[in-house]
């Protein structure tokens, strides 16, 4: 499933400043692009997509074209477009270069496997409304996580972009389509987490910490659809799914860092970091000081523990 080739043939003369592919990012993907004045070619979307303004562009107007509507909407900062799967944009044009332009797709499956979490309706991605100028915090909110994610990647980034596209097909369904105002289930009995299924999921957690964890994979561990894995969870447990995977590398890291011969790639390359430099700002930031400074203090603890040791069989 090429999500990001959407972009691509979309876009051809905005230039990408940074983009999730690489990240391992199932069911989700984004792009942060700057785009000229000028006339877009027609295009006809096979992915849903969801644009985001992140700046305001004094003067700027997107006028756009499609499911019969004209639209003209000035840019300002946390203005929302709405693309459906299948609404063919016979045109559009941008009067004003645009600075930083977040665009996030997502592919038209998850929608048809909506009907456990909105009350048992089918809902297909073509009942999302062809929009401009949306007003919507939340869909902000989880724009701005998925780009702090996709410009820094952390150790749960695949877990936490794949609970927020999951949220944003949801969030699309009930706000901003023809099922407008859809109900999100209340999980049964069978639905919630029990202790047995929390620890079921948390033991494959740690079986795995070196695997790409994605979750469809934590879901099914569960017997629970992604949906209502990710609230259950997090209910359960006190934190969502990403950030107590991350808790768990992190915890891994640590004692990685406790074999002096173990280089600092080979443990954020184990601990499913992308880079280096990723882990090392990660671990800076849940403990206070980077893996190299960290490394230097436990060996000095484990030394003065060995200094003070009794030592038998000495006279």
């Amino acid at each position: 499933m090429n999500v990001l080739g959407h972009g691509t043939q979309k876009f051809p003369h905005a230039q990408l400043t940074c983009s999730s592919r690489g990240l391992g990012w199932q069911g989700i993907a984004a792009e942060l692009r700057s785009h000229p004045a000028g006339d877009l070619p027609p295009f006809q979307p096979d992915q849903l997509e969801i644009t985001i303004a992140l700046a305001t562009e004094r003067g700027a107007v997107v006028s756009r074209k499609g499911a019969g509507q004209r639209q003209q909407t000035r840019v300002d900062a946390g203005t929302i477009w709405i693309s459906p799967v299948g609404v063919s944009e016979d045109d559009i044009r941008i009067t004003r270069p645009l600075s930083r332009i977040l665009h996030l797709y997502l592919p038209a499956q998850p929608f048809d496997t909506l009907s456990d979490t909105l009350g048992g309706g089918r809902f297909g991605a073509d009942a999302v409304r062809y929009l401009a100028g949306v007003q919507d915090e939340l869909i902000r909110q989880m724009g701005h996580a998925l780009l702090s994610e996709m410009t820094a990647p952390s150790a749960g980034g695949r877990l936490l972009a794949e609970s927020l596209g999951a949220a944003l097909t949801a969030r699309l369904v009930q706000a901003h389509s023809s099922h407008r105002g859809a109900a999100v289930a209340v999980a049964t009995p069978r639905q919630a987490l029990d202790t047995t299924r929390t620890q079921r999921v948390i033991d494959f957690m740690r079986a795995n910490l070196g695997e790409d964890i994605g979750l469809d994979a934590l879901a099914a561990v569960a017997c629970l659809s992604p949906f209502h894995f990710s609230r259950m969870f997090h209910k359960r447990v006190g934190l969502p799914p990403h950030r107590y995977l991350a808790q768990l590398r992190m915890e891994a890291a640590r004692s990685m860092l406790c074999e002096p011969h173990r280089s600092l790639a080979d443990i954020a390359e184990a601990c499913r970091f992308s880079s280096q430099s990723n882990f090392t700002r990660a671990f800076r930031q849940a403990t206070g000081m980077t893996p190299g400074a960290f490394r230097k203090t436990a060996g000095a603890d484990a030394a003065k523990e060995a200094a003070a040791a009794p030592q038998f069989g000495k006279a």
